[in-house]
């Protein structure tokens, strides 16, 4: 059997063949999926927490990032989407942007640009903008985000979630979704309200 996904708001759907790169054919709830990619995610969250690396804003980590995080459930994990989603940029632009948000990336933390959390809520954003993969982008975006503010800034993470399921329809995910979608308008205060970050009025 196959799983019948029941996506949230603002999740992206997953397209036939992606969903036949499931490795677990047994799986066939959403709630068994969230399971298994939660436990993955773990060991992905573990290993990064065990690295001392600090280039962490390489397209070369980025695509290992979610390898690692996914690639206990789906195949095509750490692999560059083929196909157009309801969001994100055409497939062929892909790598270049990837690669010119995680260089402006850089030159944030190099130069000082933003303070830590700024840094990593614009570049978080780009990301989810980009939607280099299939599925998993939020969460590989928040997690890279993190490493960034802990390897590069050596500050704590956000707390994305405060306490609710980001992959549940909630009110806290609302928030995130609708500060997502005020970011791709180019307004990027409710974003970093989201993420605990006081703005000018």
């Amino acid at each position: 059997m196959t799983v019948t996904p029941d996506y949230p708001v603002g999740a992206t759907p997953l397209d036939p063949n992606e969903l036949g790169g499931l490795r677990h054919k047994h799986i066939t709830t959403q709630a068994e999926l969230d399971e298994l990619e939660q436990s993955n995610i773990a060991s992905g969250l573990l290993l990064l927490s065990r690295t001392r690396r600090k280039d962490i804003l390489t397209h070369g980590f980025a695509v290992e990032l979610h390898r690692r995080l996914f690639g206990e459930v789906w195949h095509w994990a750490g692999a560059f989407r083929t196909t157009g989603k309801n969001i994100g940029v055409d497939p062929v632009q892909i790598g270049v942007q990837l690669r010119e948000a995680l260089d402006d990336a850089l030159y944030w933390a190099d130069r000082g640009t933003y303070v830590p959390v700024e840094a990593a809520v614009r570049l978080h954003h780009r990301i989810v903008f980009i939607h280099p993969f299939a599925n998993g982008n939020g969460r590989h975006a928040r997690i890279l985000a993190d490493a960034m503010l802990e390897k590069v800034y050596g500050v704590d993470p956000i707390d994305w979630a405060d306490g609710a399921d980001l992959l549940k329809m909630n009110e806290r995910r609302a928030a995130y979704i609708s500060a997502l979608k005020a970011a791709d308008r180019h307004n990027i205060s409710p974003l970093l309200a989201f993420a605990g970050l006081a703005t000018k009025p």
